[in-house]
């Protein structure tokens, strides 16, 4: 009987992994064609992973992306909403399950009966980690955070068959779900921006809530402005740092996901000598869900500046090698954001934000 289901299992992958294009590799390296922009061993094949997923450059045009091994290639049409699965073999022996998709949803993927102004109640844990409960088939609640470093929703583990998932009165009618092993402590799953595409969010930690605007609002007095980019799908805005006298300026990843500070990738902060001469708070080693180990130090900055605001002695945790997104790319995690309010504009990607009662709570690597 063992050998029978085992036979039966072996044959259903073999039909799964036929169904599916499939192009060769040797090497586990891939270069990618973004809309025309190569990346040279941009991608790292990992068969652990079902699927691998590429999210490519956010862009309302249509475009191709092509994903190039030492040995073959594939070439895929992406436009909003799209995804497109296929096989690397591997060595022809590992199936590498990969994925391109769009960083932007299809049009309508927000319901229709939305009105112009949701609100989603969240919680702030003790983890930074904006916390929302969500209610699965008018049945089943799971505890979801908001990572604006993410795209669209994932769980911990896998569910059936979802046909509404209501969080507040956002309401999404047969939603997408993803599986992941990476979420913030204590909660079931996560989502992220992409969801709220052409809108305006807004997170009023003041209040405890998102707000979902379908136009700016009005009476922004008192906000900074500052310009959204999306580098890979990923929400970003100007940042710097002030050290001796001198700004040290680059792009930050907003990702409420983690409940950082400031974290800084390795090739940015060696060119302007970040982590030379500022305190040493501490030394310790991350792991990525791949499995890729980081380690980092823990330095106190004297200044940071986000548009015209600035934090003083900011602890920074400043990475030993490449980070995670494999590009240039510095994050600020919410034990920053969480000191402003914020409005994301999703319609013409500008960032507003102004201080709030959190600015002068202590921060967490200092306390």
């Amino acid at each position: 009987m063992k050998y029978r289901s085992l036979f039966l299992l072996l044959f259903f992958a073999q039909a799964t992994l036929a169904q599916l294009p499939v192009i060769k590799a040797s090497s586990r390296h891939v270069s990618i064609s973004d809309g025309g922009s190569l990346d040279k061993n941009a991608w790292n094949l990992n068969p652990k992973l079902r699927p691998d997923v590429y999210v490519a450059d956010r862009t309302r045009r249509t475009k191709w992306v092509t994903f190039y091994t030492d040995v073959d290639s594939i070439r895929v049409k992406v436009k909003p909403g799209t995804k497109f699965d296929f096989v690397i073999l591997l060595n022809g022996v590992d199936s590498c399950y990969t994925r391109i998709a769009s960083a932007l949803p299809a049009a309508g993927a927000i319901s229709a009966s939305a009105v112009a102004e949701d609100t989603i109640p969240f919680e702030l844990t003790a983890y930074n980690a904006i916390k929302v409960k969500a209610v699965i088939n008018d049945k089943d609640t799971l505890n979801l955070h908001f990572d604006i470093g993410s795209l669209s929703i994932h769980v911990i583990r896998k569910i059936s068959t979802v046909y509404k998932l209501q969080m507040g009165t956002v309401v999404l009618n047969h939603p997408d779900i993803g599986v992941t092993e990476l979420t913030s402590r204590d909660m079931d799953g996560r989502f992220g921006w992409d969801l709220f595409e052409g809108r305006q969010v807004e997170i009023d930690y003041d209040r405890m809530l998102l707000i979902i605007h379908s136009r700016l609002p009005r009476g922004l007095r008192g906000y900074a402005r500052t310009p959204l980019e999306f580098i890979r799908g990923y929400v970003c805005i100007k940042g710097s740092f002030l050290k001796e006298g001198r700004e040290h300026a680059g792009d930050f990843m907003l990702d409420t996901g983690s409940d950082q500070a400031v974290i800084v990738d390795s090739v940015w902060a060696g060119r302007w000598d970040l982590p030379g001469g500022l305190r040493l708070i501490r030394t310790s080693v991350l792991k990525d869900p791949r499995g890729a180990r980081y380690e980092t130090r823990v330095v106190v900055a004297p200044k940071l500046r986000i548009g015209r605001f600035a934090l003083d002695s900011v602890p920074t945790m400043v990475l030993g090698s490449l980070n995670p997104t494999r590009m240039e790319l510095n994050f600020l995690g919410n034990d920053v954001l969480k000191r402003f309010n914020i409005i994301l504009d999703f319609q013409h990607d500008y960032l507003y934000f102004k201080p709030n009662k959190l600015m002068g709570v202590r921060f967490k690597e200092l306390s």
